[in-house]
């Protein structure tokens, strides 16, 4: 079980825009392949060591020294081609604004059509992870519906809600309903597994957010939702989320409440919300840009609250968990659905707002349960296409040593699940999230040609691969090639047009080959066969000297000299 301190609000780090960070501490992930003595050789150089690791999805924990910048360090590490990626363990707040006055309708969940999506689904079966900062197991609306969770705050298995968010945030998400008291939840007959994240005054680090959605995925859990401020921009989290992802399951986050333009790029990896209110206008506190995937209510969303009480709250904080709801409805109606189609159809079925298409304000639209669980229903799934793939780096015929970056492209009709990277047919590692890479050291195997496949896969089984193959030249090479000049033959009489016939071998490679006539370069071929047709009328008569070069990628030149008589 991962354990690890989380900084208190008095000694998290901030700047001027108010972001916070656990002091000295990195979240970094190497490309799959890199090994853990030359990932500590790469954190070496910056007094960096790994002190502990996200299990399912390879992020490191990474503690710098004293007086270290965490922004300039992450940055160079980030550049080095065997890390995937590395960036500050952020501390993000919970996305709620000031509770307002009860409100006794829940006006959210006839705007987006939940009344007809109950009469197909009501999410059971479905279990959804609340990582947030607890719940309250007692409350009325809640009791008896919560599952085992964990607290990554204490290290224990107590998840009471320390800060409040938690339990309103359950409650929108898969309150009891038809129970005659309180509230009704977008998926009351869902499963609650409360993940604790954050320390009591509601601070939570991505690496205990990461940590969480794993441990949920790995214990059933089909739906998780972070309700932080634009947690799923972060890499860490994003990995997390493919985690889930691939085992049949989705995440959702909340877009955040500053009202401001994030530079997040879009990432299918996980479902980012955007609130909306009662009239489907964009809440003007609503963070929006590329990263938004879908809008739901966030305005005096009614829910639950600690003390067994309810109230109405705003923010999208309630955006997110309705559209968790929303993903459990579907789930629940068709549960052999994977999880991509799932996240698909949620965003075809949705409302289109703003601009036609995606935007950056509402993404794909206002989420729609009825039209999403009616489409789910109504959808059978039988994929044979297989997904397209190529290896995009190294060049096939490069010559290669050392740490060896191998980039892979695959794509795929539903959704491309893994790419496997093997080596000579043996498989050296996975990697589950695009941009898919690797790190291929390549002094495990010995110089010479080697075959280096890519083998995609998607949810269905459908599997391709795509092959090329590299010589790899990592002993130093003092060998030169071995030339054979095979036309004309030593001390042979020419006359006309000669045909001069080349080829060399070496022990590694032939890179280049260089004709000489009597000093003169005539030709240069590239590999290890050369072949140039000599007029002889245009020399004079007499003796003349061929030389042919051959030089292998070291440098190493070896050659051959004849002479013929004119």
């Amino acid at each position: 079980m991962l354990a690890l301190a989380v900084a208190s609000p008095a000694s998290a780090q901030m700047t001027d825009t108010a972001e916070r960070w656990v002091p000295g501490r990195l979240l970094v992930q190497p490309r799959p392949g890199l090994s853990d003595e030359e990932f500590a050789k790469i954190l070496k150089v910056h007094g960096a060591k790994s002190v502990g690791r996200i299990p399912g999805i390879n992020v490191h924990i990474v503690q710098l020294p004293p007086n270290a910048s965490e922004k300039a360090v992450a940055a160079q590490l980030a550049h080095n081609p065997h890390i995937k990626f590395a960036e500050r363990d952020m501390l993000l707040k919970p996305e709620l604004t000031a509770n307002d006055t009860y409100y006794f309708s829940e006006w959210h969940l006839t705007t987006i059509g939940a009344p007809s999506a109950w009469d197909i689904s009501n999410g059971n079966s479905i279990t959804i992870a609340i990582v947030d900062t607890g719940v309250e197991a007692s409350h009325p609306d809640l009791a008896g519906k919560l599952v085992a969770g964990w607290n990554y705050a204490d290290n224990n298995s107590d998840t009471s809600d320390v800060f409040g968010h938690g339990t309103k945030v359950a409650g929108t998400a898969a309150a009891i309903t038809n129970n005659g008291i309180g509230v009704a939840g977008v998926a009351g007959g869902a499963k609650i597994m409360p993940i604790r994240v954050t320390n009591t005054s509601g601070l939570g680090s991505l690496s205990y957010m990461a940590s969480g959605i794993v441990w949920a995925a790995d214990r059933g859990a089909r739906v998780a939702n972070l309700s932080f401020e634009a947690v799923g921009g972060y890499s860490t989290t994003q990995s997390a989320a493919q985690y889930m992802k691939n085992k049949g399951g989705l995440v959702t986050t909340a877009a955040g409440n500053g009202g401001t333009q994030q530079t997040f790029a879009y990432s299918d990896t996980n479902i980012v919300v955007a609130a909306t209110d009662g009239v489907d206008n964009r809440a003007s506190w609503s963070n929006y840009g590329d990263f938004i995937s879908l809008a739901a209510p966030g305005v005096s969303i009614y829910t639950t609250a600690p003390g067994a009480g309810y109230g109405a709250v705003s923010g999208t904080s309630f955006s997110a968990p309705i559209t968790a709801g929303v993903v459990a409805l579907m789930m629940a109606a068709n549960p052999t659905l994977p999880a991509a189609k799932i996240q698909s159809l949620l965003y075809s079925t949705a409302l289109d707002l703003g601009s036609a298409g995606k935007d950056i304000y509402f993404g794909y639209g206002r989420v729609n349960a009825g039209a999403a669980v009616l489409a789910a229903r109504n959808t059978s799934i039988s994929d044979t296409v297989a997904p397209t793939v190529s290896l995009t780096a190294p060049a096939s015929g490069a010559t290669v040593a050392g740490l060896v970056s191998v980039n892979v492209s695959a794509s795929d009709n539903v959704g491309v699940s893994g790419v496997d990277l093997l080596v000579n047919g043996t498989k050296l590692a996975s990697d589950s999230a695009s941009p898919y890479g690797f790190t291929w050291d390549s002094s495990k195997v010995p110089d010479g040609n080697v075959t280096l496949t890519a083998d995609a896969y998607d949810a269905a089984g459908n599997r391709a691969s795509s092959s090329i193959t590299v010589k790899v030249a990592n002993t130093a090479d003092a060998v030169p090639p071995v030339v054979v000049i095979s036309q004309p033959g030593d001390g042979a009489k020419v006359s006309g047009n000669v045909n001069i016939v080349a080829t060399a071998s070496d022990n590694v490679a032939v890179a280049r080959m260089t004709l000489y006539i009597d000093g003169e370069s005539r030709v240069t071929a590239s590999g290890a066969s050369l072949s140039y047709n000599w007029k002889t009328r245009r020399d004079s008569m007499g003796t003349h000297t061929i030389r042919v070069d051959a030089t292998d990628p070291s440098g190493n030149t070896g050659s051959r000299i004849i002479q013929v008589v004119k």
